[in-house]
């Protein structure tokens, strides 16, 4: 894996300000470094090596007559089923890499290239004939694009600390973003918190000519499910296809490791992949810890797992530093735990296995079970219901059995459903926090993608969403962001194209039948690993911050910032405070009215602001 950083634009002093940029990414790519600049451009690139470990992979990358410039992040796996199709049709080869086929790929079909791509990407090709940049990113988003116009300089970077390094880049908060997210934990949009930074969205390419950006999707996500097959002629397909796809992603020239919890997916991945090393963390506390079961799994099928148990100390102390590596706050509690699980690995290894996206793609959160039960009260129209959840919204006391039952079945799925990390913070709740309501609601954000599936089933309109949301904006945003502050590849080989093909195919029955999730991925995943793992229900990443927040000196430290002089300059502090010393309060965890998710949302976003801003 690498990462790359660069410009367009007239400056001075050109390779200073890109070896500044590059500076911030060298844990992307510690292995090498390259430059190539001209009077218009300037691209950098830092190198992990993994694929042809000579320096044929070096890059920027050239084509036969230098016309095309390269520099690219990521894996394509069906590489060597294209270079012999560029090779018939004229094309000449110096290296055995999936790099030197993006720039022959371009030669050949041009804006057609990204669709003919296999694997997690996100590149740049400079064409200096036409003075025209080409960027493409992954149909997935497996892999970080972010882009900028200041003036009349466009910058462009794996991630947004290498622009921050350019002397033309105005560094101002996206203070409109911010109720977005409260509400989902992260930015839900290809905005970001930086004023005038953007991602460039999954499944799109853009083009630069010098001035303006235009960009284009190549792969629009459309579900057509098809229960014409026989549910054994599904398995046996799916059998398959998973298999053949853990296979390509075991190109390289170096071991692969395995991330590994108790749960099916990277349980499944550790043995399909016949992996030697798996890796696991847990923490202290009660419930907090993977440990024990992860080692069982691994001993029993004969693989070893190297496991770690992290102190609060440790999680704490590290904090800020992971909030650096994140470019923007993402308050999932798990990110931590990503980032000492890359860190055991990289002892061993530089490419991993992870699970990422098996919920997604074959409907395996437990949420998606809840449009498929309570039918009889859904049946009940919807005016009246509605009435009862505003009833119990307003005159209920919050933590009475039913109250929430009520307040969710009297809206729509596209009211209540947001992504499976829905309503950190109400929207009424956020208003009542922030000093300044301003910027998108959750509405602007989920009525375009919902308009988009409006004839499929609830559970396949969750799975949309969280396709595009959920998946893109924290999933994988921190999978890749915490393997690659320890030089860690992590692959994903359920977010695969192939594999997209047959799940975006299947029938809701083979996805979710309450209380089941996942239907035929698990009794797939059963032949290869034990039945108790294979029907796990779905856990997370579980991280005690409910118990912590609670302690000394981690309560001071939230306190403190709670606050603080930018605490203020965005919230109502004597809310905040109030909101963190009632939950100190409680002598008893109660879910629904447990605030611990609010208050380390708001905790991330200001310890985040402080790393990025505090010194502004």
């Amino acid at each position: 894996m690498c990462g790359f950083a660069g410009f367009y634009g007239q400056e001075k002093e050109k390779e200073e300000i890109l070896q500044n940029m590059l500076r911030t990414i060298v844990h992307r790519g510690p292995d090498s470094e390259g430059k190539y600049l001209d009077e218009d451009i300037a691209l950098g690139f830092r190198r992990l090596s993994i694929v042809d470990l000579s320096e044929h992979g070096n890059q920027p990358m050239f084509n036969e007559n230098r016309s095309l410039v390269l520099v690219y992040n990521g894996e394509i796996y069906n590489y060597r089923e294209l270079m012999p199709e560029l090779i018939a049709a004229g094309h000449r080869f110096k290296s055995h890499t999936d790099s030197e086929v993006l720039l022959h790929g371009y030669e050949e079909w041009g804006e057609k290239l990204p669709e003919k791509l296999r694997g997690m990407f996100a590149f740049i090709i400079w064409d200096r004939k036409k003075k025209q940049l080409f960027g493409a990113r992954d149909m997935f988003g497996i892999k970080p694009f972010y882009y900028s116009k200041m003036g009349d300089t466009v910058l462009f970077a794996s991630e947004i600390k290498a622009m921050l390094e350019h002397p033309a880049f105005h560094k101002e908060l996206n203070e409109e973003v911010l109720r977005l997210y409260l509400t989902f934990q992260f930015v839900p949009t290809d905005e970001t918190f930086f004023k005038n930074v953007y991602c460039l969205p999954p499944a799109h390419y853009f083009i630069f000519d010098g001035e303006n950006v235009r960009k284009v999707c190549y792969h629009p996500f459309d579900f057509c499910p098809d229960g014409s097959g026989s549910h054994q002629h599904m398995l046996d397909k799916m059998e398959k296809i998973l298999e053949e796809s853990v296979q390509a992603h075991q190109t390289g020239d170096v071991e692969i490791g395995s991330y590994l919890s108790s749960g099916v997916d990277s349980s499944y991945l550790a043995v399909e992949g016949k992996v030697k090393h798996t890796y696991t963390v847990g923490f202290e506390g009660e419930g907090s810890s993977e440990l024990d079961e992860a080692h069982s799994f691994a001993e029993e099928a004969e693989i070893q797992n190297r496991g770690k148990k992290i102190s609060a100390e440790e999680y704490w102390g590290a904090l800020s530093d992971i909030q650096y590596y994140m470019d923007e706050p993402v308050a999932d509690p798990s990110v931590a735990g990503l980032y000492f699980l890359s860190r055991e690995a990289a002892r061993d290894v530089k490419v991993v296995f992870s699970g990422e996206g098996s919920d997604e793609l074959f409907g395996g959160y437990n949420i998606y079970c809840e449009p498929l039960q309570y039918t009889g009260f859904d049946k009940i129209p919807l005016v009246l219901r509605r009435r009862l959840g505003q009833i119990a919204e307003n005159f209920l006391p919050q933590g009475l059995p039913g109250r929430g039952f009520l307040i969710r079945h009297g809206k729509t799925l596209e009211e209540r459903y947001h992504c499976n990390a829905t309503n950190v913070f109400s929207e009424r709740q956020a208003d009542k926090l922030l000093k300044r309501k301003n910027g998108l609601r959750i509405r602007d954000v989920t009525a375009p993608l919902y308009a988009q599936v409006k004839s499929q089933d609830p559970v396949t309109k969750m799975q949309y969403t969280d396709l595009h949301l959920w998946l893109v904006h924290d999933i994988l945003m921190k999978g890749d962001k915490m393997g690659m502050a320890h030089s860690v590849e992590v692959r994903v080989p359920f977010l695969d194209k192939n594999v997209w093909d047959f799940a975006s195919t299947l029938p809701l029955n083979e996805k979710v039948s309450p209380p089941k999730t996942k239907v035929l991925f698990r009794e797939a995943a059963q032949k290869k690993v034990r039945k108790d793992t294979a029907q796990k229900k779905k856990l997370g990443f579980p991280v005690p911050i409910r118990t912590w927040i609670r302690q000394e000196p981690y309560y001071s430290i939230i306190k403190e910032q709670f606050c603080s002089e930018n605490a203020d300059r965005f919230f109502h502090t004597e809310k905040l405070l109030k909101m963190l010393e009632n939950y100190k309060k409680r002598e008893s965890f109660n879910p629904k009215t447990d605030d611990s998710r609010r208050i380390w949302t708001v905790f991330t976003f200001l310890l985040w602001y402080d790393r990025f801003f505090a010194e502004s």
